[in-house]
């Protein structure tokens, strides 16, 4: 399963979802997919289209742009390298646990499963403004939990992006209004652990 965006004719496009649009109701609506997705995600692809020819980024990868950009390209270029890693860790039979190498780091780190999923709701609902929350590791596989504001990634800092929640409104407005802390909780119910395991 892709995680980040082919490359076609110098061109990036929008990825294909693995489930069907209405799968992960009620966690995330059918009508919130066709924003979120079709739309948004749709027009950051169309921005960065439009702004990398010309630039050294026109025929390099997303993950070389999100590391070395800044200004309109890195702000599009996150915020698909986000969402795509977003809606690939979804599954309407996801759920559950952790298991593994990934489950024991996350034990490690924080105690238990459930002390983890706290720490990363708060996280969550703590960041002021629009943004994402990243289960992260680092090169010797510690894991970390970091705020980033806007498109940011933790892979500009040299660490690998596990799991992200979004927190920019237009994620959770149409199903949740103004309740960020229940849409987190929701998105538990959805995560599939063997494709964010795979990250590890």
């Amino acid at each position: 399963m892709p995680l980040f965006l082919k490359q076609k004719v110098m061109a990036f496009e929008l990825i294909k979802l693995p489930y069907a649009a209405e799968a992960l109701e009620p966690a995330i609506s059918a009508q919130t997919i066709g924003f979120h997705y079709g739309k948004h995600l749709q027009t950051y692809v169309n921005n960065l289209n439009n702004l990398i020819p010309g630039t050294k980024f026109e025929n390099a990868n997303l993950e070389t742009i999100v590391k070395e950009s800044d200004g309109g390209i890195f702000n599009n270029a996150g915020q698909i390298l986000n969402h795509n890693l977003y809606f690939t860790q979804f599954s309407p039979n996801g759920g559950g646990t952790p298991s593994g190498k990934l489950a024991a780091a996350i034990d490690a780190t924080w105690g238990s499963f459930a002390d983890f999923q706290t720490a990363f709701e708060t996280a969550g609902t703590g960041l002021f403004g629009s943004g994402w929350v990243w289960l992260a590791a680092g090169k010797d596989g510690k894991l970390s939990i970091s705020k980033e504001s806007n498109a940011g990634n933790p892979l500009t800092q040299g660490l690998t992006p596990l799991l992200t929640f979004d927190v920019w409104e237009h994620a959770y407005y149409l199903d949740y209004q103004n309740r960020r802390a229940d849409h987190l909780k929701a998105l538990w119910k959805i995560v599939d652990w063997k494709i964010v395991e795979t990250r590890y």
